[in-house]
């Protein structure tokens, strides 16, 4: 039987739910919902695409991103537990901007291990239709 020590008993009791919750904490628990509802190459599409968004919002407060399209300029590269897309685009605060973005996530596709980004220039509006991309 191991025993615990009460400050570490309780360190573990405060610790262990943060460190579980940690790789998981950009998404809340309406997200984790609908991603469960998913297939599982949605569930990897939609898990990097919200992670995006979140870390773009997040790096740099200039921009609000809130909508992201992958396959705006070039289909998306896909693997098992990964997906690369070098023409992607994102909106903040109404405009559209290009964006290329590799992912990767757990096999679950709930947890990202890895997300690399570049924001590339604002995408003129007289090309947002050309692109399926909307206000």
């Amino acid at each position: 039987m191991l025993l615990v020590a009460p400050m570490k008993k309780l360190c573990l009791m405060v610790l262990a739910p943060l460190a579980l919750a940690w790789p998981a904490k950009a998404m809340d628990n309406a997200l984790r919902a609908g991603l469960l509802k998913l297939d599982p190459q949605t569930r990897l599409e939609q898990r990097c695409d919200a992670e995006v968004l979140d870390r773009i919002s997040h790096d740099d407060r200039k921009f609000k991103a809130d909508r992201v399209v992958a396959y705006a300029f070039a289909t998306p590269q896909m693997s098992a537990d990964a997906i690369k897309s070098p023409g992607a685009a994102f909106r903040s605060k109404g405009q559209w901007f290009r964006l290329k973005f590799k992912c990767q996530t757990a096999p679950d596709h709930m947890r990202v291990l890895q997300l690399l980004y570049k924001i590339g220039d604002e995408i003129p509006e007289t090309d947002w239709a050309k692109y399926n991309l909307y206000d």
